[in-house]
């Protein structure tokens, strides 16, 4: 499984940004992939998910800002990220989840906190930065 993520850049608080993440080598279509994000210091936090069926589910902070999408024929995930504040200056990831560990997590307890050898995620992409300037 490889999973590339493309779309970071700096922008001014208030701005928007789409992250992309190409999937391949994945022989299954029910998986879930996730979204993640690591500041400099901190542990990296799932953002969202979404499953096979394209039900996505946030984390709170990301409630109402952020919208995760997905290209089944283009094998593309998205990430939207609107109303960008200094705090969501962060390395963002895609990770393969292969049984929605990451949607369970945030559905009834709103966050989830892993480190990068998190045994329930497949794979992860190398990252794509995010810096947000106030």
């Amino acid at each position: 499984v490889q999973l590339v993520e493309s779309g970071g850049g700096s922008v001014q608080a208030g701005g928007s940004l789409r992250l992309s993440c190409t999937v391949s080598g994945y022989t299954s279509s029910n998986y879930c992939l996730d979204w993640f994000r690591q500041a400099p210091g901190k542990q990296r936090e799932a953002v969202g998910a979404i499953a096979s069926d394209h039900t996505p589910t946030y984390a709170d902070f990301a409630k109402g800002r952020f919208s995760i999408s997905k290209d089944n024929a283009k094998n593309i995930l998205y990430l939207q990220l609107n109303s960008l504040k200094p705090e969501d200056t962060a390395m963002y990831y895609c990770a393969a989840d292969p049984d929605c560990a990451g949607a369970d997590y945030l559905r009834y307890g709103g966050s989830w906190l892993v480190d990068p050898n998190q045994p329930a995620l497949d794979a992860w992409g190398q990252g794509t930065l995010v810096t947000v300037s106030s």
